[in-house]
C-alpha cells in the first residue's frame, strides 16, 4: 500500500504546532509497519538551511491556478527512512513567516493543485492520498473535478483529517474564478453560507473525514463546538471517525532527554523528579522546596485552552494553598498581563515566562508534580500524554482527545484528575483532589508510575488508520 501525507508542515523541516509533529511521527509508524508513506509539504524559506543543504532538486513543472500557471520546482529529502517532497515557489512561499498573509488562499490552493500534478512527474501513484487542515483541503475538491476521470489518477481514495475545526479557509465568492478555478457546476463543492470553506469541500468530496480523537468526531456535530459546520458533517457523518493521535516516545523520553537536568526511568522517577523540581523551580525564581507540589502550565494563552477557569479562581487557590505554579507561553495580552499581575502578588508561589522556549517546556513536564490543562475544547492534546510520559499527574477538563486519553484515578486505575463542565470551581475541586493526594506519597507513587507506563505511542493510531485505509481500498 502506497500512502502520499499532505501536510502544510512536518518534522523536522518546519512546524508551528500539533500538525507538524504528527506528519513528522505518523508516517514513520506507518512505514514501520510496511505502508509505503511518503509526505509533502511546500518548501518554506524559513526551513534551516542544514536541511535545505541535503535536499535533492528532481525537476520544475508549471502548476495551474485558475487562470494562470505558476512554477513549482521539485525537491526531495529524506529523513527516518521517509521521502519527503517538498514544493518550491519562491512567490509563495519564501515568507518570514508559514501562515497569516493576505493571500494564504492562494497560497494554499496552489500547493493543493500541485500536490496531484507531481505525481505522475514522479511516476508515483499512491493509493491514499491522506490530506490535513483547510491549506491541504483543495487536494480532495480537484481530484474529485479534474483528476478522478483521468485514467492514470482513477482509483485513488482521499483522506481528509480536521486537526482543528475552529480553521476552515473561509473566503469571499470571487475566489471561485480568480484562484480555485473551478467549472461553474462544482461551484457548490466548496460553497458553505454564501462564502468559499475550503474544510467544507474536503468533507463534501474526501472519502474519509477523520479527526484526531473520537470524542472530537462527536463534538463537531454540536454547533458549540463545529463553528458553524455542524450542518455539513451530520449529513456526511457517514464518513466521519475520530482516532487518537500519538506522541514521538523516543523524542518525549525522560531517559534520555538531553534538556532536562537528571534522566530517569519509571524505576528511578523518584529522585529523578525532585532533581528536576530542584533545577525547575531555580529556573523558575521560585523557592527551591521539596515538600511543596509544583503544578505546571504550558499552553498558548487563549480562552480555548481554558484560561478564564484558571483566572477565576488562581487568586483563591494561591491565597489559600501551600503549592507552587509554573507557567510557559504566550497569546492574548489579558491573560499574558494577568498571569504577570499574580506573579508580582505571590512571587514565591508562581513564575511566569511569557514565550516559548521549548527546552523550558521540557523541564516544567519533568520538574513539575502536576500539569494543569482545563481546555474549553482540545481536538486532540499533546501535553496531557507528554506530561504522563514524564511522570507528571495531568488535570484535565473531559473534552475531546483530554478525554480520550486521561481518565480519573479516584478508581484507582485512573491517569490523571478530571472534572466534566467547564466550571471554574469544578476545576478547583480537581486540583484540590490532587494535590491531595500528593501528600499520600504510597498513592503518588503508584499514580505517578502508572502514568510512565501509559502507551501513547503511534503505534496504536498508525494501525488503526492501516485499518481505515484497507477498509476504503476494498
Amino acid at each position: 500500500m502506497k500512502v502520499l501525507f499532505v501536510s502544510s508542515e512536518a518534522l523536522p523541516f518546519m512546524a508551528s504546532g500539533g500538525l507538524g509533529d504528527v506528519a513528522g511521527s505518523l508516517p514513520q509508524a506507518l512505514r514501520k509497519r510496511l505502508i509505503g508513506c511518503r509526505v509533502v509539504m511546500p518548501l518554506y524559506d524559513t526551513i534551516r538551511q542544514e536541511l535545505k543543504d541535503k535536499m535533492t532538486f528532481i525537476t520544475s513543472i508549471s502548476v495551474p491556478v485558475a487562470w494562470r500557471r505558476q512554477y513549482c520546482g521539485i525537491f526531495q529529502a529524506k529523513h527516518e527512512g521517509v521521502i519527503y517532497y517538498l514544493l518550491d515557489n519562491q512567490y509563495y512561499f519564501k515568507r518570514d513567516t508559514i501562515y497569516g498573509h493576505y493571500d494564504d488562499a492562494e497560497r494554499f490552493t496552489f500547493f493543493s493543485r500541485a500536490v496531484l500534478e507531481i505525481l505522475p512527474v514522479l511516476d508515483f501513484k499512491p493509493d491514499i492520498i491522506h490530506c490535513n487542515d483547510w491549506q491541504t483541503a483543495l487536494t480532495p475538491v480537484f481530484y474529485t473535478t479534474f483528476y478522478s476521470k483521468n485514467p492514470w489518477y482513477q482509483g485513488i481514495k482521499t483522506v481528509f483529517t480536521i486537526h482543528n475545526i475552529q480553521y476552515q479557509g473561509t473566503y469571499g465568492m470571487e475566489l471561485v474564478g480568480d484562484v480555485i478555478g473551478l467549472n461553474p457546476g462544482d461551484t457548490s463543492l466548496v460553497e458553505y453560507d454564501g462564502d468559499v470553506n475550503f474544510m467544507k469541500g474536503a468533507i463534501e468530496c474526501a472519502d474519509k473525514v477523520t479527526t484526531v480523537s473520537p470524542s472530537y468526531a462527536n463534538e463537531i456535530l454540536d454547533p458549540w463546538y463545529s463553528h458553524g459546520l455542524d450542518t455539513i458533517l451530520r449529513q456526511r457523518q457517514w464518513k466521519l471517525q475520530g482516532i487518537l493521535n500519538g506522541i514521538d516516545v523516543e523524542n518525549y523520553n525522560p531517559e534520555t532527554d538531553p534538556a532536562i537536568a537528571e534522566n530517569y526511568t519509571v524505576e528511578t522517577a523518584k529522585q529523578g523528579k525532585k532533581a528536576n523540581k530542584r533545577v525547575l523551580q531555580e529556573n523558575m525564581g521560585l523557592p527551591q522546596r521539596e515538600d511543596v507540589p509544583v503544578i505546571g502550565i504550558v499552553s498558548r494563552l487563549v480562552s480555548h485552552k481554558g484560561l478564564d477557569l484558571i483566572k477565576g479562581i488562581l487568586d483563591e487557590l494561591l491565597a489559600t494553598t501551600d503549592v507552587q505554579i509554573a507557567v510557559l507561553g504566550s497569546g492574548d495580552w489579558q491573560y499574558e498581563n494577568f498571569f504577570r499581575e499574580m506573579a508580582n502578588k505571590y512571587h514565591d508561589k508562581l513564575a511566569v515566562r511569557i514565550g516559548f522556549v521549548p527546552a523550558l517546556a521540557r523541564k516544567i513536564y519533568a520538574g513539575a508534580d502536576l500539569f494543569l490543562m482545563p481546555s474549553k475544547s482540545e481536538p486532540c492534546g499533546l501535553s496531557q500524554m507528554v506530561a504522563c510520559r514524564y511522570g507528571t499527574v495531568p488535570i484535565i477538563r473531559e473534552t475531546g482527545g483530554l478525554r480520550d486519553s486521561i481518565t480519573d484515578c479516584g478508581d484507582g486505575m485512573g491517569n490523571g484528575f478530571t472534572f466534566k463542565t467547564y466550571n471554574a470551581h469544578d476545576m478547583l475541586g480537581a486540583i484540590r483532589r490532587g494535590l491531595g493526594l500528593y501528600y499520600n506519597k504510597e498513592a503518588w507513587d503508584q499514580l505517578v508510575r502508572r502514568d510512565m507506563e501509559c502507551d501513547f505511542s503511534w503505534g496504536k493510531s498508525a494501525n488503526e488508520y492501516i485499518k481505515l485505509y484497507k477498509d476504503l481500498l476494498k
